[in-house]
């Protein structure tokens, strides 16, 4: 199963499954995600959701081997349309913003990696904690991507939602709190316990108090054009992927999907390629 879900008392949590690939997002993975939230959302027992990833990492983005599978032989093979691309990535977004909608709060809890569509993940989420070391970003940024759902600016704001889009770099998880996109960070070891406790300690509130508290909070966000922004990203994804750049990404993952990462990250010695972040000075 490509994510598990449970529940003990008032928290559900979901848990992100396919560690050996570092939960990397495929459609089976969205449709059990769906499924899990449905079935979470009809149950009166349940006040929070809680959304993890098995192993190592939260989630290292969309599978690239089936992504790149899809441009070469699945729906997004051949000339490029432009709608059909767009429906497409629609229905990731619509996925990721039902954790948005969810009248019942998300707290996400990142370690490790959480990069491309992860952060959609994480972003769409109410509230995100994360570990020390966590390596937070949008490596896509660089070439073949551009953010879907569109959050970077909402959660971080202007100067540094450029900052981490402008160059791809990484976040680590205390520089993550400082910026906003966390309102916790603690050391890997602690980060399960204390995602559970605040997750028990929101569900203290009533859920209809919960609903109104976030409806307040989403609708002044939702008011800043937060949709039409997020049919740009989506458009603007497509794009990326086929300028001559994302093409030439295409082809050379197909072929080898570690080189053609390396070949993007590794002169900024950053993700898999080295420890630089956005917090380093000389980066």
């Amino acid at each position: 199963m490509e994510l598990l879900a449970e529940h003990a008392g008032p928290v559900a949590t979901f848990t992100l499954n396919r560690p050996e690939r570092l939960n990397a997002v495929t459609p089976r993975m969205i449709d059990a995600l769906d499924a899990a939230l449905a079935e979470a959302l009809g149950d009166d027992a349940i006040r929070v959701i809680r959304l993890r990833g098995a192993g190592r990492a939260f989630c290292s983005g969309y599978d690239l081997d089936w992504a790149a599978e899809l441009m070469r032989e699945g729906d997004l093979a051949g000339p490029w349309d432009p709608a059909a691309d767009y429906r497409v990535m629609s229905r990731y977004v619509n996925s990721y913003m039902a954790l948005w909608r969810s009248p019942k709060p998300v707290v996400a809890q990142v370690h490790g990696v959480c990069v491309g569509g992860g952060s959609d993940l994480a972003l769409c989420s109410d509230l995100i904690v994360c570990a020390e070391d966590a390596r937070i970003g949008y490596p896509p940024a660089r070439v073949w991507g551009s953010p879907t759902t569109a959050m970077w600016f909402h959660r971080l704001g202007l100067e540094r939602a450029k900052r981490l889009l402008l160059t791809g770099d990484p976040m680590d998880g205390r520089t993550a709190a400082e910026w906003g996109f966390a309102s916790g960070v603690y050391p890997a070891e602690k980060l399960d316990a204390a995602a559970l406790a605040l997750c028990e300690r929101i569900a203290r509130l009533p859920a209809n108090q919960l609903q109104f508290m976030k409806m307040l909070v989403n609708s002044a966000v939702e008011q800043q054009g937060l949709a039409t922004t997020q049919m740009l990203g989506a458009l603007l994804d497509g794009a990326a992927r086929h300028t001559p750049e994302g093409s030439a990404f295409s082809r050379d993952a197909a072929d080898d999907l570690r080189a053609a990462v390396r070949a993007r990250d590794e002169a900024f010695g950053d993700y898999g390629f080295g420890s630089r972040t956005v917090a380093d000075p000389l980066a």
